[in-house]
């Protein structure tokens, strides 16, 4: 068995939208994924995948794109991201009822990989809009979207503990967390999330969401603190999945 992880999947079956502005490497893209996750995911494997997996903004408007989902090999686990319409928050049961047997939705609660828990939340990252000199260099901010950010961040976080603590009150001790946001802003060298991922233990960090060469260093990729910190944003990876644990 593996656990894999990719974000970003950014699918419109059912919506007329696109992400090739972003570059070509989105041109056909779901079909990349396709050949991409059944070269390497194997039916008795993991595959988590963090956010963004579909355009549409209702249930109704994203059969096609969680079916293709369902559809790939391996166990899927889905995060939500900032463009998940479909899914309420408050309303995760629902969907986990709707779909049992086929995809599992994780908010606040926790997944399972062999003696691992896999906990995660959506996250947020204060995104700006910030002020540049002429060098380029940011001397400051908007000081009330960051007040707004630090909420968000603040209501994430509770999401994020009750994953944890739900974890932990099953009698798991070792942790993979899943973002869809990156961890860090570009202002910050840490975050209350990584902060929470250090509280406990966790082995990785994994996320997503950043697009295009100028935002994959937006945050930590690789070591930091002893944990595996890794950006799985579909184009980074060229929407091929990243192995988490063997």
């Amino acid at each position: 068995m593996a656990l894999y992880a990719l974000g970003d999947l950014h699918l419109s079956f059912q919506v007329d939208k696109t992400m090739e502005p972003f570059g070509s490497i989105w041109r056909h893209h779901e079909r990349k994924i396709k050949k991409q996750v059944n070269r390497l995911v194997k039916p008795e494997d993991t595959l988590v995948l963090t956010g963004d997996h579909s355009f549409g903004k209702r249930l109704d408007q994203c059969e096609e794109d969680l079916a293709f989902i369902s559809g790939l090999p391996g166990r899927k686990v889905l995060l939500r991201g900032n463009h998940d319409m479909f899914w309420d928050a408050k309303k995760t049961d629902r969907l986990n009822r709707h779909f049992d047997g086929k995809l599992f939705f994780l908010q606040n609660n926790f997944a399972v990989y062999e003696d691992y828990a896999l906990v995660g939340t959506k996250g947020y990252t204060f995104e700006g809009p910030f002020y540049l000199d002429r060098r380029g260099r940011i001397v400051g901010w908007d000081e009330e979207r960051k007040a707004q950010a630090e909420k968000l961040v603040s209501r994430e976080m509770g999401r994020l503990r009750e994953s944890f603590r739900q974890a932990q009150e099953a009698g798991y001790r070792k942790f993979v967390m899943f973002l869809h946001y990156p961890p860090t802003s570009i202002l910050e060298e840490s975050s209350p999330f990584t902060e929470i991922a250090e509280e406990y233990g966790a082995t990785a960090v994994v996320y997503s969401h950043c697009h295009g060469e100028q935002r994959f260093g937006d945050s930590i990729r690789g070591s930091f603190h002893g944990i595996n910190y890794m950006l799985v944003s579909g184009d980074y990876l060229n929407f091929q999945p990243a192995l988490v644990l063997p």
